[in-house]
């Protein structure tokens, strides 16, 4: 993954989830001025519709890195930051469902099931995603120290011998001239 890519990613999450928490802010918690009020804050509509707006990016952005960091790191059974990000891997899919579903929604049952659905699954996305972004890159190992076990970033190895694996696939492309 790229850094722009990485920082397209902070950045949709961002925007999408601060919305969001603007949102329900003034869903659940603002009192209406006037009593006969039909929502509770005066820009009740316009962060509504920012939020839906900007919601696709959070769709497209997770769906470009799929294949060359998600899936990559779940088939090597990469450790550091793995637990999390399976987590957010679980969670997008009902997240954007519920989301979608909470639009089309007439029946005010279920419009009030997507609606506890897609603010459970939200705040999880948006504090494992808080916990993914601050756990060590490297798995941490165990080195004793006077006594006591401190847990310690390994060093990188001085020999270079080895082959190095790219953080992404390489995609190789053979040249095969068009017939005629």
């Amino acid at each position: 993954m790229t850094r722009r890519v990485a920082w397209s990613i902070h950045v949709s999450t961002v925007l999408v989830g601060g919305t969001g928490l603007i949102y329900a802010w003034m869903l659940y918690l603002c009192e209406p001025v006037d009593a006969w009020a039909v929502i509770n804050h005066p820009a009740q509509p316009q962060v509504q519709a920012l939020h839906v707006v900007l919601a696709p990016l959070l769709v497209f952005f997770p769906g470009l890195v799929w294949r060359s960091h998600v899936w990559l790191r779940f088939s090597s059974r990469q450790e550091p930051r793995r637990r999390s990000g399976l987590v957010l891997a679980a969670a997008l899919g009902p997240m954007v469902a519920s989301g979608y579903l909470l639009q089309i929604s007439v029946d005010e049952t279920w419009r009030g099931i997507w609606v506890g659905v897609h603010v459970a699954v939200s705040i999880l996305w948006l504090s494992v995603y808080v916990m993914h972004m601050l756990l060590p890159k490297e798995p941490l190992i165990a080195v004793p120290a006077q006594g006591v076990t401190a847990l310690t970033r390994p060093e990188p190895a001085a020999d270079r011998s080895s082959p190095v694996r790219p953080s992404h696939p390489t995609v190789v492309r053979e040249h095969h001239p068009v017939r005629p």
